[in-house]
């Protein structure tokens, strides 16, 4: 399951009563993104709220694909933010918190630490293979990557 699977809209149900409408917990299904990142939604929501999704509309869902934003940018985008934060220094409880200031969203800490540490291992494995390929430049910069999140 990937991460973005495991990341919640915070305050859900005092933003779907904003709403009048239901939809998922989950910050990334189609419902969620559909209803919360449409201008008639948008205008329901209190202030505090919808600055928080209009900054994670503006910093995730802002691509030119025909499908968005059900392409996967979100999810990507996401990712690298979550990857970005932990560069910062940053542990699962503190990238959490920050989320949660940032977007209003939320997850469990373990959730963080099991992604950040299949991140680690998935960049490890992506060194080996360079090595073997020969390709000591591509496995320099993913070691570089790594130790940053390490």
């Amino acid at each position: 399951m990937a991460i973005t699977d495991k990341i919640y809209v915070k305050n859900h149900q005092q933003l779907a009563s904003q709403l009048e409408t239901s939809f998922p917990k989950g910050a990334f299904k189609g419902a969620t993104l559909d209803i919360l990142f449409q201008g008639e939604g948008l205008a329901k929501l209190d202030d505090a709220s919808r600055e928080r999704v209009l900054d994670f509309a503006e910093d995730f869902m802002d691509c030119d694909c025909q499908a968005a934003p059900h392409c996967g940018c979100p999810e990507r985008k996401f990712v690298a933010y979550l990857l970005e934060l932990r560069e910062q220094g940053l542990g699962p409880d503190a990238i959490v918190d920050v989320m949660s200031d940032d977007y209003m969203l939320y997850a469990y800490p373990g959730d963080v630490l099991s992604f950040l540490d299949d991140s680690v291992r998935t960049l490890e494995a992506v060194e080996t293979l360079a090595d073997v390929d020969g390709e000591r430049e591509v496995a320099e910069e993913v070691q570089r990557r790594r130790n940053r999140l390490v």
